[in-house]
């Protein structure tokens, strides 16, 4: 590369010739302990860092591998880190930066699963999460405005996200159903009215330079990243092996019906429902995890929601939390080993959970470097988006019913949790506060309540 281009660059000074394995991987192993503020935080760090700081990559083909991952199920970050640990290093790259990316947080959450679950009736930790619980509530509040306002443009799209809203609160449809048939209607009104379901570009084209870059606009793609056919076969074969393999091993050691490997293709599933972000498939996962199998109670979810939002790494790492209170409870490995069940059944629903991401991505990289323009939303996902927000709605509403009635209607209003909740979306409506930070401080305000009042 002609590092004579560095002139013009901001600070004058030129990307590196070149990037060894080692570098790149001490910067994922710092990005999962720093990946705060969810996707759009931790977007945020990888721009400022591989494109302003280092300029491991150019501004265009950043956003260019940010478009293809905003279309795919699954968390938007960790396949950016993914997809461009794939484009320096082949496949152990992407494979090391986003395994790098989920790693500190599933330890991290781990840990603070085990001492929810061994001293939550401390009255302390108690006290805390009295007070995070109603400030969930206005979180997931904010996360249906925020999804809302970016993706409900026209009265079609507000539609469906209307009818979603009515078809789980009311009629308690299965959240797949729902997403099936907001595909169904994005494909038709795409037909129809095609102008009203165009809302791809969502982060727009490459408007500016931070100067030349290790991977630049006109940088050549590596043989690695060229699309083959016997590549994507390697790729779907390895991917069919790691999956099957410990499904495989699971039925046959424990049986179909055992948690452990109802619990490894439940969370297939959900891998594939992440359409618009971690707060989408949360209704599924409830359904399944709370409703249907008993893993956990509501009231522990909303807890492992919050402790979610606290941690680095991607939000819908909270399946972690869903398979450790699972597997603690269920006592799978017997009362000697609850740390052991719990741990194993985290470790094992991140697997299932994370590895259609990787698989898309470097099955499909290669087709996406065939091209640098940019990719849009089709219309069937921009319907699904919508739905997202009818069913987000949906969740907030149930949060809101199990922090504000405890007991249920038939037991007595908590006031005090009602107060944190408004001061929790003011918080974040009115004055933009950190997610984490409205946690802290609800955190301290409910243990002072629990302390001060009977």
């Amino acid at each position: 590369m002609d590092t004579s281009r560095a002139q013009h660059a901001p600070g004058g000074t030129a990307p590196a010739s070149r990037v060894g394995f080692r570098q790149a991987l001490a910067f994922w192993f710092k990005l999962g302990f720093i990946g705060f503020g969810g996707p759009a935080g931790q977007i945020s760090i990888m721009h400022q860092e591989l494109v302003e700081n280092r300029r491991w990559i150019s501004e265009r083909r950043f956003l260019h591998a940010l478009n293809y991952c905003m279309v795919l199920p699954g968390p938007e970050a960790q396949q950016l880190a993914t997809y461009i640990g794939w484009l320096m290093h082949r496949t152990w790259g992407g494979v090391a930066a986003g395994a790098l990316f989920v790693l500190p947080s599933l330890l991290i959450l781990i840990g603070l699963s085990w001492v929810y679950i061994a001293f939550g009736d401390v009255p302390l930790v108690a006290g805390l999460f009295y007070g995070i619980k109603p400030a969930v509530t206005a979180i997931v509040l904010h996360a249906a405005h925020r999804i809302g306002s970016r993706a409900l443009k026209n009265g079609w799209l507000w539609s469906i996200a209307a009818a979603s809203f009515v078809a789980i609160f009311a009629l308690g449809v299965p959240f797949p159903a729902i997403v099936a048939a907001a595909a169904l209607a994005g494909f038709a009104g795409g037909r129809i009215a095609p102008r009203h379901f165009t809302a791809g570009g969502a982060h727009g084209k490459a408007g500016r330079s931070f100067g030349p870059a290790l991977i630049d606009d006109d940088t050549p793609t590596p043989p690695h990243a060229r699309f083959r056919w016997s590549g994507l076969a390697r790729v779907l074969l390895a991917g069919a092996l790691l999956w099957s393999v410990p499904m495989a091993v699971l039925t046959l050691t424990r049986g179909w019906d055992d948690t452990l490997t109802q619990m490894g293709w439940f969370f297939t599933k959900a891998a594939l429902l992440t359409f618009g972000g971690a707060y989408a498939v949360l209704p599924y996962v409830f359904q399944g995890a709370v409703e249907h199998y008993g893993w956990l109670s509501a009231v522990q979810m909303i807890d492992g929601l919050a402790l979610g939002e606290t941690t680095p790494g991607p939000l819908i790492m909270v399946v972690a939390f869903v398979g450790f209170v699972g597997g603690y409870l269920k006592s799978l490995f017997g009362a000697q080993a609850l740390f052991l069940a719990g741990a194993a059944a985290a470790a094992l629903v991140t697997w299932f959970t994370f590895l259609p991401s990787f698989l898309f991505i470097l099955a499909g990289g290669p087709l996406v470097e065939s091209t640098h323009g940019d990719l849009k939303f089709t219309a069937p996902l921009t319907a699904i988006t919508a739905a997202v927000v009818g069913v987000i709605l949906n969740l907030a509403l149930f949060f809101g019913y199990h922090v504000l009635w405890p007991q249920g209607f038939a037991g007595h209003f908590d006031w005090t949790s009602a107060l944190i909740a408004i001061g929790a979306a003011v918080a974040l409506f009115r004055y933009k506060r950190n997610v984490i930070h409205v946690i802290a401080a609800c955190a301290v305000i409910g243990l002072a309540a629990k302390m001060l009042l009977p």
